[in-house]
């Protein structure tokens, strides 16, 4: 009996080995595979923040007067790279698929927005010595070259920085905007009184396209049919038919206007007028134009993506800088906010989401950056010498 009784212990004790065995085996391969699980958790979800980082992940530029472009992360705020250019760099375009920036440039140097721009701040006074030419001298150059520089668009590579290519356009290069399709990227030539016309296949201009006295500052339509120029040394808007490539009429809107914008639907223009200290807003179909007066001075205009509000940058002068937004409801036709920035507002460019409002300020070397839901300024960041135009990638 006693042996049954051993032999059934020694049993007991062998099973059990075994078992314990087997149990931390499993143990082991349950914990194996929850750490090669975790493991592949942990880089899936690496992967997807790193997809996710490559798809938001996007800058803002603005073109500097001093001879340079800012490159910011719109992510932080923070100026990235500077890229240096020899000239007046005026304005700056991101292309459409957000590969690509454009910007023109007066080689070399010579006046620009800094100096007397855009006329008085008073609103008495015509386009001045913007560009270093006044109306009077603007006038005379006719259809023709004015005989200063020829200028120059150039062609970066997003995110590299690299200089991708170099095209001679007309004298006094102002405003550069591509066409939504990515087939044209046109430049206005404030001497020449016309639009070079670049095609993006081969980056030669292919067409030079005749406009009212002093274009300046321009917006294509949505569907890259037209582009609606500002006139500066005329009270003018050039509609220029971008399948003909020719002006098909001109739109009377007021004093001295500096640069338009059109809503997405192509049914709304605007552009302010600075010698009035007016936005003019007109009915494109039947050019019925309407008047909101806005802050002294006023630069660029940016519709939101929402068609619903028009922001005016006050730039001023340099003697009586102006230092303000106005926010113009298009619908009302009339200001809801005005919102302080820095010295010399200038560029404006929202958001895509129509969130964040990015200004130049030109005499302060700055970009207020503001929340377009508070109207409120959230942040003011150092970039180049005299900033000027500003793009975003969206």
């Amino acid at each position: 009996m006693k042996k049954v009784k051993l032999s059934f212990i020694i049993i007991l004790v062998v099973l059990g080995v075994i078992l314990t065995g087997c149990s931390t085996g499993t143990d082991k391969n349950s914990e194996a595979e929850a750490n090669a699980n975790e493991v592949n958790k942990s880089s899936d979800e690496n992967k997807s923040s790193s997809e996710s980082d490559l798809e938001t992940f996007h800058f803002y530029f603005t073109a500097n007067e001093g001879g340079s472009i800012s490159k910011i992360d719109a992510a932080t705020d923070k100026v990235v790279d500077t890229i240096d250019v020899d000239g007046v760099v005026h304005n700056v375009q991101v292309s459409p698929d957000g590969k690509m920036l454009g910007a023109t440039v007066i080689p070399g140097g010579g006046e620009g927005h800094g100096e007397d721009s855009h006329g008085e701040s008073d609103g008495n006074d015509t386009h001045g010595d913007s560009h270093g030419k006044s109306n009077e001298s603007s006038s005379n150059n006719d259809q023709s070259h004015g005989g200063g520089s020829m200028g120059i668009a150039l062609f970066y590579d997003i995110e590299t920085n690299e200089l991708l290519n170099t095209v001679e356009v007309g004298s006094h290069p102002a405003h550069f905007v591509f066409t939504e399709d990515g087939k044209y990227a046109l430049v206005t030539n404030s001497e020449d009184n016309n639009i070079s016309v670049i095609d993006m296949n081969n980056f030669t201009v292919t067409d030079t396209i005749i406009t009212g006295k002093g274009p300046h500052g321009f917006r294509i339509s949505a569907d890259s049919q037209r582009a609606y120029i500002a006139n500066m040394s005329e009270d003018t808007v050039s509609v220029v038919n971008l399948e003909l490539l020719k002006e098909e009429k001109r739109i009377k809107v007021g004093s001295t206007p500096v640069t338009t914008g059109i809503t997405s639907d192509g049914k709304t223009l605007v552009a302010t007028l600075n010698a009035e200290n007016m936005l003019a807003i007109v009915d494109v179909e039947t050019e019925q134009v309407e008047k909101v007066e806005v802050g002294n001075g006023p630069a660029q205009v940016y519709i939101d993506g929402n068609n619903k509000f028009a922001y005016v940058a006050n730039q001023g002068s340099e003697e009586l800088p102006s230092n303000s937004v106005s926010v113009v409801d298009l619908a009302e036709k009339k200001v809801t906010a005005t919102i302080e920035t820095g010295k010399g507002a200038h560029g404006v460019v929202t958001s895509s989401d129509s969130k964040r409002l990015y200004v130049t300020n030109m005499f302060e070397n700055t970009v207020t950056i503001i929340d377009t839901e508070q109207n409120k300024v959230i942040d003011t960041i150092e970039v180049g010498e005299v900033p000027n135009g500003i793009s975003i990638m969206n």
